[in-house]
C-alpha cells in the first residue's frame, strides 16, 4: 500500500516550544519537491509525547491540508492507552489521513496476547489502514514475529515499522506474513539491507534532512539495484549516525534549522543540540550534500 521513503516528520517549533506554522508548511513543500513518498505526521519523531491532543490533531490536519493529496499522509496515533489510541486514530480518519502509525504500548509491558488484543481493538473500531510500530528500545515492549503474523490476518492492518534494526527480524516477518503485510525499516542504518531482503520501504529520520537521496536510495532498492542503492546509502551513512548522536529529533531539528527550516526549538525534557556534536552533524550534512 505504501512504498519507498516515508519521512518521520519533525514538528518545527519556535524557541518557546510553540508550533512554527510557516516552517511546518515549508517542510511539507520541501518533501513534495524532493520526492518523499509519504509523510508521517505526529509520529514519535514529531514529539507526539509532548504535544497536547489538540496540538496533535492540528498538526495532522495542517499537514494533510498543505499536502493537498500530492502524497499520502500517515498519522501517528499510538498510545499506551488503547482507548486513547482509538480516539486519536478516529480523529485521524475524520481529518483525512491515509493511514495510522501505531507505536507499541509503552511502559505498560503487555503480554503478546495483550498486544494482539490492543491492535485488534484498534483495527476493529477504526476503519483506516493501520501500521504497527515496533521500537522495543524505547517502549520496553517487543511485538514478536508470531504476534505480527496473527495481526497480519486482520484486513486493515497493512504494515509494520520495525525499528529493531535487525535484518533477521525483518526477514522472519516477511517469511511468516508474505503479502499479508508490508515491512518498513524504522532504523535508517538497516534500511538498505532490509529493503533488499524484501522490505517495502522506510519510515525515516534521515529523510527529514536528505529526502531526495533517501527517495532515490529506496527506489533503487525496490528495483533490486544493489549497486546504485549502496552507492547512495554510502553517502548517507554519516548522516544516519549523526542524527542519533543525541536523542531524536534533536539533531534533525538542528540540521533543518541550518538548512533554513525554522528554529531549533524543542520541548523539554529534550534540549537543543549541544555545541560538542554540532560539527559532526554538519560534516555529515556536507557528505550528503544538503548544506
Amino acid at each position: 500500500m505504501f512504498r519507498g521513503s516515508m519521512v518521520a516528520l519533525i514538528t518545527p517549533m519556535m524557541a518557546d516550544g510553540s508550533i512554527d506554522e510557516p516552517a511546518l508548511e515549508a517542510l511539507v513543500g520541501f518533501h513534495i519537491d524532493n520526492g518523499t513518498d509519504a509523510i508521517v505526521a505526529m509520529g514519535t519523531t514529531g514529539e507526539s509525547a509532548t504535544l497536547s491532543h489538540s496540538e496533535h490533531r492540528h498538526v495532522v490536519k495542517r499537514v494533510i491540508e498543505v499536502a493537498g493529496g500530492q502524497l499520502p499522509i500517515i498519522a501517528g496515533t499510538g498510545s499506551n492507552s488503547t482507548a486513547e489510541a482509538i480516539q486519536l486514530t478516529q480523529a485521524a480518519l475524520e481529518d483525512g489521513a491515509d493511514a495510522a502509525l501505531l507505536v507499541a504500548p509503552y511502559y505498560n509491558k503487555p503480554t503478546q496476547e495483550g498486544l494482539y488484543q490492543h491492535y485488534k481493538a484498534l483495527a476493529e473500531q477504526v476503519a483506516i489502514p493501520q501500521i504497527l510500530y515496533n521500537v522495543p528500545g524505547r517502549t520496553a515492549c517487543d511485538i514478536l514475529p508470531e504476534t505480527v503474523e496473527r495481526l497480519a490476518q486482520i484486513g486493515n492492518i497493512v504494515g509494520i515499522k520495525d525499528a529493531t534494526g535487525s535484518v533477521e527480524r525483518a526477514s522472519e516477518i516477511i517469511a511468516r506474513c508474505g503479502e499479508a503485510i508490508e515491512v518498513y525499516s524504522g532504523e535508517d542504518p538497516a534500511t538498505l539491507e532490509i529493503m533488499l531482503a524484501g522490505g517495502h520501504g522506510t519510515i525515516s529520520v534521515t529523510a527529514n534532512v536528505a529526502p531526495r537521496l533517501m527517495h532515490e536510495m529506496c527506489a533503487a532498492a525496490l528495483a533490486g539495484d544493489r549497486a546504485t542503492a549502496t552507492r547512495i546509502n554510502d553517502q548517507l551513512i554519516p548522516l544516519h549516525r549523526a542524527l542519533f548522536l543525541e536523542p531524536n529529533p534533536t539533531p534533525a531539528k538542528w540540521a533543518l534549522h541550518k538548512m533554513g527550516y525554522g528554529s531549533e526549538g524543542i520541548r523539554l525534557p529534550l534540549l537543543p543540540l549541544s555545541d560538542a556534536v554540532r560539527p559532526e552533524v554538519l560534516d555529515a550534512m556536507k557528505v550528503a550534500d544538503v548544506v
